[in-house]
């Protein structure tokens, strides 16, 4: 491959997608009074937002500079993404701030201003990953090297406590399609694929059932 494989890119923003949606209709599924379910639901709000902000930050170190400096024609384009990041780290501070609210109490009132948060979070949400996709990936396959954007997924994969890997692996897995899951599961060395097979399959499966339940 002499060209950054950029459609990763889509595949991981695919993720992002789905769980944005998922996550309003699973907290105002929660009955008023049910902190167990809350906090469940609270947790799984932060592993989210948490993956979010770590994959922007990847792009901030490891992307945006480096086409500043080699696409100075389409400044105005990376501005745009960096101004829609701060959008978006606003809408996780929001959303950060209920939580423990949300928890303590799961009151109606609490829950139903955590719902609107994150709707208006995928708003901002889906505005910059189309963008993104749209006019910044074209960039990124003209100006990046195969390896600077190999550094991208691999320092993303350092951050994934191992104990989590199977549910990070499932997550991309979901959604994709087998010319997809063939490319990601062809990035995992062999061990990690058995174990895919043998154990991580079910456990991924036996997350989502637990988390999403009849909204499956």
């Amino acid at each position: 491959m002499t060209t950054p494989y950029t459609h990763e890119m889509v595949i991981i923003h695919r993720v992002f997608r789905r769980e944005a949606a998922i996550l309003p209709r699973l907290a105002d599924a929660v009955r008023t009074g049910d902190t167990v379910r809350a906090a469940r639901i609270a947790d799984a709000v932060r592993e989210y937002t948490g993956g979010l902000h770590h994959h922007h930050q990847l792009e901030d170190e490891l992307i945006w500079p480096k086409l500043y400096q080699r696409a100075r024609l389409y400044d105005d384009l990376v501005e745009r993404m960096e101004t829609q990041h701060k959008l978006l780290d606003g809408t996780l501070t929001v959303i950060g701030g209920i939580l423990p609210r949300w928890e303590a109490g799961a009151a109606a009132h609490v829950r139903a201003a955590l719902v609107e948060a994150l709707h208006d979070h995928i708003c901002v949400l889906t505005e910059h990953l189309d963008d993104e996709e749209a006019q910044i990936l074209p960039l990124i396959a003209d100006h990046l090297t195969v390896d600077e954007w190999d550094e991208v997924g691999r320092r993303g994969l350092e951050t994934i406590p191992k104990s989590k890997v199977m549910l990070a692996l499932g997550a991309i897995l979901e959604d994709a399609t087998p010319e997809e899951q063939r490319y990601f599961l062809g990035k995992v060395p062999a061990p990690g694929r058995v174990l895919w097979q043998l154990v991580g399959r079910r456990q991924y499966r036996r997350y989502v059932d637990e988390l999403r339940g009849a909204t499956s």
